[in-house]
């Protein structure tokens, strides 16, 4: 059975530093990236190292997995070819063959367009008009890109066979639920959905394929660019608090608020959450900075997550208490 993990809010939530420790920890034989595109960054530190991603699977880190992106995500092949070239992982990559291609008139039709650069604030990278020609159908796919043939294959085969084969299989997805084309903060949204439903038809599994989806929320939300945020605070204060982010993508200055209870209710209602997978505790309380244990935690700590618990009506299961992989509490066999 296969694994869904997608983000709870805005984005940035730390979905990337969650699949790394889910991969090291539980070495799925498949890790395979939903999502939209190259618009949304994970960002995973290893051994000191920090690793910006934009296609590639975060749990490459695991290096006896296979690594696969979906036919729901958009590819632009320059940035996928340098990430596997940095990566060194050209032997174990799969693109699928249906995935829609980034082309340079995209990007330039993204940056130009004032309703999508200006008001709600795009990344820039090409995705919605891309996702518009493929509505259209006049998108470019994988299968005719030459450079891409190497590394072509069909996802939905390879997953689907995994499975019958009693293989693990993880899938990644990108954003948030608040970046939903469908329940998001329209207009303030993404191209497509972004939820653990669509995660499943972008990599072509069905849905009774799936055990578990986790949800990832951050303890102080954060969101690039424009759009509602109704736990928002000022920038003074989160300086204060010491939350100072920018985007992987963009490099703009992440907005930050306060942990939003009715927004994150309806996230795991929508996402259906078995697990939830809390990051940025450490900013509630700089002391337990890179705590392991659940006991180590403080007071005020743990209230925050036995709070989340109670309002969501489901476990937390993993807790992020600093950005490196090996700051995490588990708390699965205990809870699950």
């Amino acid at each position: 059975m296969a694994t869904i993990l997608v983000g709870g809010q805005w984005g940035d939530e730390g979905k990337g530093k969650i699949v790394s420790y889910l991969c090291l920890k539980d070495k799925p034989d498949i890790i395979a990236r939903a999502g939209v595109g190259p618009n949304a960054g994970h960002t995973v530190i290893y051994k000191g190292k920090k690793y910006p991603l934009r296609l590639t699977p975060s749990g490459f880190i695991y290096e006896k997995a296979r690594l696969l992106i979906g036919a729901g995500v958009l590819v632009n092949p320059e940035v996928i070819l340098k990430e596997i070239q940095d990566l060194g992982i050209s032997d174990r990559i799969g693109i699928d063959k249906r995935c829609g291609i980034i082309e340079e008139k995209h990007i330039k039709r993204d940056k130009s367009s004032g309703h999508l650069a200006k008001t709600i604030g795009s990344t820039g990278t090409g995705c919605g008009p891309a996702n518009i020609d493929r509505a259209n159908r006049s998108l470019k796919l994988a299968q005719d890109i030459e450079i891409l043939k190497p590394y072509l294959t069909d996802v939905p085969l390879e997953i689907n066979q995994g499975l019958d084969n009693g293989k693990k299989v993880l899938v990644e997805g990108s954003q948030g639920f608040g970046l939903s084309l469908f329940y998001g903060t329209y207009p303030y949204v993404t191209s497509k959905d972004t939820n653990a439903g669509m995660a499943a038809v972008d990599v072509g599994i069905g849905p009774r394929r799936v055990k578990d989806v986790i949800v990832v929320f951050k303890t102080f939300p954060s969101r690039v660019g424009e759009g509602p945020f109704p736990t928002e605070m000022t920038m003074e204060e989160a300086e204060r608090l010491g939350i100072v982010e920018y985007g992987t993508v963009t490099g703009r200055r992440r907005r930050s608020g306060r942990f939003d209870f009715e927004m994150a209710k309806y996230s795991v209602m929508i996402n259906s959450a078995s697990q939830i997978a809390l990051t940025c505790l450490d900013y509630l309380d700089r002391e337990i900075k890179g705590v392991k244990s659940y006991d180590e935690l403080s007071s005020k700590a743990k209230s925050f997550v036995e709070e989340v618990e109670k309002k969501m009506g489901v476990p937390v299961t993993l807790i992020s208490t600093g950005p490196d992989i090996e700051e995490t509490i588990d708390l699965r066999e205990e809870k699950l």
